[in-house]
């Protein structure tokens, strides 16, 4: 299944009316590869409100090192060849379009104010987060990149664990640069970001970054990583015992498991995204550990890998199907080590689909 570009641009066209806005002229690159498929690292895209057939005032434009890569990624719109993209759309602006929205949490003061000395007849207004709202529903050809990203993700994982990757002796970075070829060799395109190996009492930082720290007997071990594929981003959380496991360990880990469980269940559409944040934190807190649960209970993945929308106790908003979410509620014992659980599912009507398979039980390594 391909993507549907001009789907996508039509339905941003449909919330540009909504605004009372001619055109929106978009110069973040992953929201003009969403609406175009252009991958290049310089460019700008006008999207006109009235142009339903993409033939007139919608357009694109880069530099001269992309003119055959615009070319066989974005054949359906005109293409205008310039080093200043954004300047150039707006001062071949003419009458065409007279008020313009523009990405205000991405542009600079300075291009905006550049932009408004120019002699192109535009007026600005400033239209934060249209495209980024539209990115929050994934549609299938999404998900399937998504799906193909988690199953990279998931069987790098199962080599690493059959290799004996995880042992003591090993180093967290040794680990982790482990972990991250495995991926590029199942598949992945690249890594979603910097993996995360935190051993011992590490486990208890949550974002923890990988060091010489020595694996050892009886130590957490937690894996957080992502393999990315088309441009999409997987993100899962693991959590091991090496040897042996104690009993606060299997309390610990059991405490987060329902509580992953809690937020996965409240995955529906319709839900309030606080109140599936709350379901899982009610479980950890009901068991005395709520003040160390440090962080939101996930966030939205796709092109980037923390995107619309979040899910935390101060999130708004509800959750619809299609939105790709992560459930990853952790406890962190400062000093001792600490437990997270982390899946990417994706909201459904029926029930979330899982996307991260690696089992979940737990296991002593």
């Amino acid at each position: 299944m391909a993507a549907d570009h001009a789907s996508r641009r039509a339905a941003l066209r449909a919330v540009l009316a909504d605004r009372g806005l001619d055109a929106l002229l978009v110069t973040d690159l992953l929201n003009i590869r969403y609406l175009t498929g252009f991958t290049g690292s310089n460019a700008a895209l006008l999207v006109a409100t009235d142009d339903d057939a993409d033939e007139s005032g919608t357009v694109v434009s880069t530099d001269g090192r992309y003119v055959t890569q615009i070319a066989e990624q974005v054949p359906d719109l005109r293409a205008v060849i310039s080093r200043a993209s954004a300047a150039h759309l707006v001062e071949s602006a003419g009458t065409h379009a007279t008020v313009w929205g523009f990405e205000s949490h991405i542009v600079t003061v300075d291009e905006h104010a550049r932009w408004s000395g120019l002699d192109g007849g535009v007026t600005f207004t400033a239209a934060p987060g249209l495209v980024e709202q539209l990115r929050a529903v994934k549609d299938e050809h999404e998900i399937g990149l998504l799906r193909a990203a988690c199953t990279a993700a998931d069987r790098a994982l199962a080599d690493l664990v059959v290799a004996g990757g995880l042992r003591p002796g090993r180093t967290e970075k040794e680990v982790g640069r482990d972990l991250e070829s495995r991926m590029l060799d199942h598949g992945a395109d690249g890594i979603s970001f910097e993996t995360i190996v935190a051993a011992g009492a590490n486990s208890a930082i949550p974002h923890h970054r990988p060091t010489g720290t020595v694996l050892a007997t009886g130590d957490f071990v937690k894996l957080d990583f992502g393999a990315q594929v088309g441009g999409y981003h997987s993100d899962m959380t693991r959590t091991y015992v090496l040897g042996s496991a104690a009993d606060w360990q299997r309390e610990l880990y059991d405490l987060v498991l329902r509580a992953q469980q809690a937020g996965r269940e409240a995955l529906v559409p319709g839900v309030e995204c606080a109140a599936v944040d709350a379901a899982s934190r009610s479980v950890i807190s009901e068991a005395g550990y709520g003040e160390l649960f440090l962080h939101g209970l996930g966030h939205g993945v796709g092109l980037e890998i923390h995107e619309a929308p979040g899910i935390g106790a101060a999130a708004t908003g509800t959750l619809v199907a299609g939105a790709t979410v992560t459930v990853e509620p952790g406890v962190y014992f400062s000093g001792r080590g600490g437990v997270r659980i982390e899946d990417t599912l994706v909201v459904r009507e029926q029930a979330p689909e899982l996307l991260t398979l690696t089992d979940k039980t737990l296991t002593v390594v």
